[in-house]
Formats: structure tokens, C-alpha cells, sequence
């Protein structure tokens, strides 16, 4: 439900400035500054984490740093996985309203499906923080810290653009477009920051979608599921590139870029130029290996990490830094949103981008 052009754009970067010439870039208590502050509260107190279910590695690292982060800061960690789905999720909102928790961090499975547990957490006092992906058609959440994912959609876009060209000189060019789950806020967020570069080059011709399915509700893959993104690839190259070629494939994410890849390799087919996103080990192999070509850089321990400062300032009574005030429209109101910026990852800097990372860095060097 991002919500941006050149003006919003600019009043991020405006925002940014303003930050930087403050002490530590966050609003003291009582003064404006796009959410609500809180009052202060014992830094012995629980704080609820509500994942949704482990379908990427990132995932699973964030359930480690939330409860190392939180516990060395004195806080009592509610870290919980929604493995069984919605109903799940739900329950564990509940419960951890139950157990007194004085922050609740929501990474939702489904954004628009939490409305009545997120009421009563407000309702106890609790603050919330969507974490990594918006939590919609609620105005029962306070702050939104995420990747710029909007961001994330154009970098992949252009990416494709890049890796095509650098391989195939001369256009046109054939593609086809993979997004992720609709129940997941963001997946449109990535398509449409993508499309916002393709379309244009769809339009004058230099693009053609074989398929003809162009749209986020074709290119949707159910549950962000491996085998719903190769089971739907078998199913274009079968129909629609019989002898052609298949030049570029606009892929969300690395898991489902990887299974396109398998869903290539079975058909006997030249690997096409992929994007991915998330920096999974395997994908960062493929890169160096030259099958997979990019990838985005979305480092979930800074992540992490702000998301836990943004708990010590409620902690502690002040109001958490923003920097975008504009932008994430959930439709009932329009969230404080701390952007972080992601990064490309392409054979070029794929030696350089992980020096710090204690996973990826020695598999790179």
C-alpha cells in the first residue's frame, strides 16, 4: 500500500535532513514527531515478537537476534512463529496481550487478517510496530520498520534491465513476471517498485511478456511457496516458449528465483538473467557460479536492531525516530515508517557487499 512519487520521495530525504541535525535524530517526548510515544515502562517487561511462518532464512535469523537483542537489553522476549497459519498468529497476539506485553512486534502472515487482536492490544496499553511488512485496514498500529521496499522493486527492475543488456546487447527482449503472495503486504509494494521500471520498457516494445500475463494478480505465487513458482514456470515455458527464448525473469525473491532456475534447467533452456531478493546462501552461491543474477542485500540483524531501539525509546519514554510520514498508506491511516536502504547485489560486488556478514562473508571471499 506504499504510496510514493517524486514529492513523497523528497519529503523522505527532507525528513532524513531534519533527523540528522537533531542530538540523536529522535523527538523528545511532547513534541511531534508522526506516532505515538509512550510513557515510559518497566525495562524488565515482556515484548511480544510475532513472526509469521520460517519460508526464508531471514526469517529464522530474525527469531535468534530478536531474542538476543531484547534479552541483553534487559527485556523479557516473546518470540513466536505462525507456523499453523493465520489462526495461529492470531492466538499468539492474544497471548502475549494476555502475558502483559508492553510492545507487540507483528511481522504478519496476513497484514489485513489481525484487525481485532491489534485493537485489543491497544486497548491493554500495548504499542505496535509492523515489522518488515504493513499491517493494513487497522489504525491500531503505531510505527512500520522495514527495508524501503518500494526501493527493493526498483533496484530488481533495473537490475533486469542491466543484466539483459550486458548479456544481449540488441533488444527486444522476452520476460516474464514472478511476484510473491497476496496476503502479504508487500509483495505488491516490490511488484509495482519493479513495475515502475518495466512497464515503460513493456509499452515502447523493448520488453515482451510472452505470456501476456502482466499483471500482479497472474504473477502472484501462493504462500511465496517454492513449488508454486516452478510449478507455474513449467507451465509458461511449456506454453509460450516453445522455440523461443527467454531472455529475463523479474523474481521477487531468491527462493522463488531458484526455482524458476530448476524449472529452466529441466527444459533444456539458456538460463535466463533472474533477480532475487534476501541474500540467501544459495542464491549467493548461484550468483558467484554465474546462474542467478542479483540479488538484494536487505541485512535483517540492522533490522533487528533498529526495531529493538525502537523498543528501548518506548522503554525509556520517547517518541522512535521516523524518517518517511508519507508514504505507507494502510488505508485507515498512513503509518510513521523508519526506511532502511537495501542494497544490490550483482557478480560485480558480490565480493564486497558481505565483508561483515559471519555467513555470507567467508563464502564470498
Amino acid at each position: 500500500m506504499r504510496m510514493i512519487g517524486k514529492a513523497g520521495k523528497a519529503a523522505a530525504v527532507a525528513a532524513i535532513a531534519a533527523l540528522a541535525l537533531t542530538a540523536c535524530g529522535r523527538t523528545e517526548p511532547g513534541t511531534t514527531g508522526g506516532g505515538t510515544g509512550a510513557a515510559g515502562f518497566e525495562q524488565s517487561s515482556s515484548i511480544g515478537v510475532a513472526l509469521p511462518q520460517k519460508t526464508s532464512e531471514n526469517w529464522v535469523l530474525a527469531e535468534k537476534l530478536f531474542n538476543d537483542g531484547l534479552s541483553s537489553a534487559g527485556f523479557k522476549p516473546d518470540v513466536q512463529f505462525a507456523n499453523g497459519g493465520v489462526s495461529e498468529q492470531q492466538n499468539q497476539i492474544s497471548a502475549m496481550i494476555t502475558k502483559g506485553a508492553k510492545v507487540i512486534i507483528v511481522g504478519a502472515i496476513d497484514g489485513a487478517q489481525l484487525g481485532t487482536q491489534l485493537k485489543q492490544a491497544k486497548d491493554s496499553g500495548a504499542t505496535i510496530i509492523a515489522y518488515d511488512r504493513l499491517l493494513l485496514n487497522t489504525e491500531n498500529v503505531d510505527y512500520y520498520v522495514a527495508y524501503d521496499n518500494f526501493k527493493v522493486g526498483e533496484l530488481q527492475g533495473q537490475a533486469l534491465l542491466d543484466g539483459m543488456k550486458a548479456k544481449k546487447p540488441a533488444g527486444p527482449y522476452n520476460i516474464e513476471l514472478f511476484a510473491g503472495s497476496p496476503d502479504d503486504a508487500n509483495a505488491k509494494v516490490f511488484f509495482d517498485g519493479a513495475m515502475s521500471v518495466l512497464k515503460p520498457k513493456i509499452d515502447d516494445g523493448t520488453l515482451k511478456v510472452a505470456s501476456g500475463q502482466t499483471s500482479f494478480e497472474q504473477a502472484v505465487t501462493q504462500g511465496w511457496k517454492a513449488e508454486n513458482a516452478q510449478r507455474r514456470a513449467d507451465t509458461l515455458l511449456t506454453g509460450s516458449y516453445g522455440t523461443a527464448s527467454l531472455d529475463g525473469v523479474l523474481s521477487p525473491n531468491d527462493t522463488l528465483a531458484r526455482a524458476v532456475l530448476t524449472s529452466v534447467k529441466a527444459a533444456g533452456k539458456p538460463l535466463p538473467v533472474i533477480t532475487g531478493q534476501d541474500s540467501e546462501v544459495e542464491s549467493v552461491k548461484s550468483i558467484l557460479a554465474g546462474e542467478q543474477y542479483s540479488t538484494i542485500n536487505k541485512d535483517t540483524r540492522k533490522l533487528v536492531e533498529h526495531a529493538i531501539v525502537m523498543v528501548k525509546d518506548l522503554q525509556a519514554g520517547k517518541t522512535p525516530e521516523i524518517n518517511d510520514d508519507k508514504s505507507y498508506n494502510n488505508t485507515v491511516k498512513t503509518v510513521p515508517a523508519y526506511l532502511l536502504e537495501p542494497v544490490i547485489v550483482t557478480a560485480a560486488n558480490v565480493k564486497t557487499a558481505y565483508v561483515d556478514d559471519p555467513v555470507l562473508g567467508p563464502i564470498t571471499k
